[in-house]
């Protein structure tokens, strides 16, 4: 036969500590977390086509929140807490921008900027035309993505290159109403951006439906890196499958 020990006040504000010493870690590393989401890097996932051939479906990203300054939208649940922007950096056309939807401010969209306030923006049987200038646009080898039932798909896909040098693959897929619009000049404060699937996006060509132009208090940041990407066939459960869905070429890719 065993006797118990008797708890003493020693052993009692022994685990009182260690249970104030667990409490403390977790609320420290959520404070840590929150900080680091809110003013550092925050993850996005994918969920459309409209930025294919850069990013695909199942792609996770991480956006900078500092590469534009800071305005209410890069707070926790978006708390109005302020107006404007503080430590506002000018956005640079061709950069990959996360922003709230405009006409609902709670939608989350991915798109590229190529419209900077006072740009006059023209897409001209598929060229895109910056303050009367045509973008170079180069065709290259097509774009092979698959199905969800293994299929290949084939695009058409084009190197533009923008005054500024900056350099990035668009498709065209079809002929559509998109591929001619009137001239937009973007506003005071305002951004005008594209998906690079130009027959596939919901974007600043399109007005009342789609983006329209984006006020630059709506930017949440910049789209910086890949660090993980998945082609869906693995559900979160099914673990013995998850690496042979990860698409390991795309870890780590840095965005242009």
């Amino acid at each position: 036969m065993s006797i118990d020990e008797p708890v003493t006040e020693k052993n009692s504000a022994s685990s009182r500590a260690v249970i104030e010493e667990v409490v403390k870690t977790v609320v420290y590393g959520f404070l840590f977390a929150l900080i680091f989401r809110t003013f550092a890097y925050e993850p996005f996932n994918i969920p459309s086509e409209s930025m294919l051939p850069n990013l695909l479906i199942g792609d996770y990203l991480f956006v900078a929140k500092y590469s534009y300054g800071y305005s209410h939208y890069s707070l926790p649940l978006s708390l109005p807490l302020f107006n404007g922007r503080i430590f506002a950096r000018q956005v640079t056309r061709g950069d990959i921008v996360v922003f709230k939807l405009p006409r609902d401010n709670k939608t989350v969209y991915i798109k590229r900027i190529v419209g900077i306030p006072g740009d006059r923006i023209q897409m001209i049987d598929g060229v895109l035309f910056i303050n009367g200038q045509e973008v170079r646009k180069e065709r290259i080898k097509d774009f092979l993505v698959p199905d969800r039932f293994g299929n290949l798909r084939r695009f058409r896909q084009y190197r533009e290159t923008m005054p500024n040098g900056r350099s990035y693959t668009t498709l065209d897929t079809e002929e559509s109403a998109a591929d001619n619009t009137r001239i937009f000049v973007v506003p005071a404060g305002h951004y005008f951006a594209m998906g690079d699937n130009r027959d596939n996006s919901s974007d600043s060509r399109v007005a009342n439906s789609g983006v329209g132009y984006i006020p630059a208090e709506n930017l949440v940041g910049r789209a910086e890196v890949l660090f993980f990407s998945t082609d869906g066939s693995a559900r979160i459960w099914e673990f013995w499958r998850w690496i042979q869905a990860t698409r390991f070429s795309r870890l780590f890719t840095v965005l242009h």
